[in-house]
């Protein structure tokens, strides 16, 4: 008897541990599933009905007394009646964001927003996207340009705001919109290319390291990080930025003909307020005072594509905003006066 209470009590522990490990797997193994649905996904926003609220909560914040509260409450829910009969077919303003990178990673999901929109867009609607962007690789901001000429092939008016920042390869992607709003201290321009790379050829000889590049083509490697440059190699590779330049020009001035090209395309960038001057911006506006301008007219819907990260990406980008944050304490340390 006491062998088989040893052994029922060593089976039920079994079992018990069993159980808490399948349980275990399972409950893994369904998070894993969710985070999969979940982590990827288009992000869907009435920023119209919010701006909405906020403007009802302050009227009934504000009101002179209980029966001017009264009366607004009673004014919002027959409005509410009447547009739940009557639908709200107003045109539609869709906002999208664009905060590119050096190499313009975004442009994935700002490729996938606008394809979202295209497949619900109807005449008349039109498309804000708020860019921030210092510029970055070539090819990047020329896919992302791209991406947003699709809207102007099918009829969609496109408006670019830029509140702080659309130089180089942003202005590049800003100027294919009809029209440029800014903030009057944002900066915008740098239409031109550079490129830059260090050379250990002279430290290495140092060390008695030597290199060996071997290239079928005159013109496949001009310059090299570790091989002794000539300025044979680097006359080309002038040459190609001198031609990339040039494309750069011909799409600038292809976009917003009435620009004077030759007088911004030097590689200078201006504040906004001296850019509307110059051609490059259209209007001083922020998003803000016009997605509240349109607010009356027009239904303000706002895509936002969500990417599934990774816990490296998480960290990575946790990384970079602790880096971040460290820059600019010291550097706001250094601009105080005393002390």
């Amino acid at each position: 008897m006491e062998f088989m209470y040893e052994y029922g009590l060593f089976a039920a522990k079994s079992l018990t541990w069993v159980l808490a490990i399948g349980l275990l797997v399972a409950l893994v193994a369904g998070l894993a599933v969710r985070q999969k649905q979940a982590g990827e996904q288009l992000e869907v926003e009435d920023l119209g009905e919010g701006l909405r609220r906020q403007q009802r909560r302050l009227q009934l914040a504000t009101a002179g007394g209980d029966a001017e509260r009264k009366q607004l409450k009673q004014a919002f829910r027959q409005q509410a009646k009447d547009e739940k009969k009557t639908g709200d077919d107003r045109p539609r303003l869709y906002v999208l964001d664009f905060k590119g990178s050096m190499d313009a990673r975004e442009v994935d999901g700002l490729s996938r927003e606008i394809t979202a929109l295209l497949q619900l867009a109807r005449s008349g609607d039109e498309v804000l996207l708020r860019l921030e962007s210092g510029g970055g690789l070539v090819h990047g901001y020329g896919l992302g340009a791209a991406e947003l000429a699709r809207l102007k092939a099918r009829g969609i008016g496109l408006t670019v705001a830029v509140d702080k920042v659309a130089a180089s390869g942003g202005y590049m992607m800003a100027c294919v919109a009809e029209r440029i709003i800014a903030a009057p201290f944002a900066i915008v321009g740098s239409i031109g290319v550079v490129a830059q790379l260090p050379n250990f050829n002279k430290y290495l000889k140092k060390k008695d390291i030597d290199i060996e590049l071997h290239t079928a083509g005159e013109y496949k490697r001009t310059l090299t990080l570790f091989g002794e440059n000539d300025e044979h190699g680097r006359a080309k590779f002038r040459e190609e930025l001198e031609v990339i330049h040039g494309r750069f020009k011909e799409f600038i001035a292809r976009n917003r003909p009435t620009l004077d090209v030759a007088r911004v395309a030097t590689g200078e960038h201006w504040l906004a307020s001296d850019g509307h001057e110059l051609g490059l911006v259209d209007e001083l506006l922020t998003s803000s005072d016009y997605l509240l301008a349109q607010s009356e007219d027009k239904r303000i819907i706002r895509l936002h594509y969500k990417p599934r990260q990774s816990l490296k990406d998480k960290l990575g980008k946790a990384a970079e905003a602790g880096v971040s944050r460290a820059l600019m304490k010291l550097y706001e340390a250094g601009q105080r006066p005393f002390g």
